[in-house]
């Protein structure tokens, strides 16, 4: 882990932009624009369309509906995997069957699940951080202890090794990751998990991230935790994993079914106000704006899209 009191450390300084060396210190700014109204003043041209195949649709038997944006940039042969699932209806019969206080609630067969449906990779690569090459980073402002620069692609929110020219996903709330075993196990993609907790940045680049939750965490966050080792439901106790009905890809749903999703976009000047709005909290509730925030407290928003 880096530490951003190390003397000599470049850092970027917070909303005036200017690098500093030594311990950073925030700068508040009075009067900023709250991330609400950034929000509600926001041009069409500030927002981008989720993708009808970047759309995991999950429907739990007792009700419950979860939405979740892929990554494809990010984890292609994962989130390549997880489509074929979907589109093969793998997870029927699945259960949401971990749910582990302030860390994850965690889905799918817990058996293996049987036969692959074809083209399902088994041992996909370690797809836990990528080339920088070909994306467009707009950094964060501020520092980040996980990573030598934060900051956000497309959307996303990622740390970055600009010595490496690597990016990843990071662990923020809601972020959707891959089950797997030890090393070199990877996961395929049939066992997935939502942080429901404090961000675990520390499995930042050990474990795949193929996507967020966008809408219906109080579906996955708000289930009794279970009380075997990690979280996991137990059956002898009364403990019983919720049934998982269906998870389609918006695609694959008909039309006048298919939920529709837009993400502000992160290279808008509009986020650049909203970033500041959450460094430097202010009206009538906010005394003190704390001149700083984590990657994570950023909370990219998204808002439901009419129908094209």
């Amino acid at each position: 882990m880096r530490h951003i009191a190390f003397a000599g450390f470049l850092l970027l300084a917070a909303a005036a932009g200017t690098a500093q060396t030594g311990h950073w210190q925030p700068q508040p700014i009075a009067g900023a624009t709250e991330p609400s109204e950034v929000v509600a003043h926001s041009a069409a041209s500030d927002w981008r369309p989720i993708a009808p195949e970047n759309l995991l649709v999950m429907d739990l038997a007792d009700g419950g509906r979860i939405a979740i944006e892929l990554a494809p940039e990010f984890a292609p042969v994962h989130v390549a995997n997880i489509r074929r699932l979907a589109h093969a209806g793998w997870w029927q019969g699945a259960s949401v069957y971990r749910v582990q206080d302030n860390y994850v609630a965690q889905w799918g067969q817990n058996d293996g699940g049987g036969t692959r449906p074809e083209g399902v990779v088994e041992h996909p690569p370690a797809e836990y951080e990528r080339p920088t090459a070909g994306l467009s980073i707009h950094p964060l402002g501020y520092p980040d202890s996980y990573a030598a620069q934060a900051g956000f692609v497309d959307g996303w929110p990622v740390g970055t090794d600009p010595a490496r020219g690597s990016a990843w996903l990071a662990h923020c709330y809601g972020a959707v990751g891959v089950g797997r075993d030890l090393a070199p196990d990877t996961g395929m993609g049939g066992e997935l998990y939502a942080v429901i907790g404090q961000a675990p940045r520390h499995l930042d680049r050990n474990i795949a991230v193929v996507g967020r939750v966008i809408e219906g965490m109080p579906a996955l966050s708000a289930r009794p935790r279970g009380t075997g080792d990690l979280g996991f439901y137990q059956v002898d106790r009364g403990e019983t994993p919720v049934p998982i009905r269906s998870i389609r890809l918006a695609a694959d749903m008909p039309a006048a079914e298919r939920p529709s999703y837009e993400v502000m976009r992160t290279d808008s000047e509009a986020f650049a106000r909203y970033v500041t709005g959450r460094a430097n909290r202010g009206g009538t509730f906010f005394n003190v704006p704390a001149g700083g925030v984590d990657l994570c407290n950023v909370n990219v928003p998204v808002r439901r899209r009419a129908a094209p």
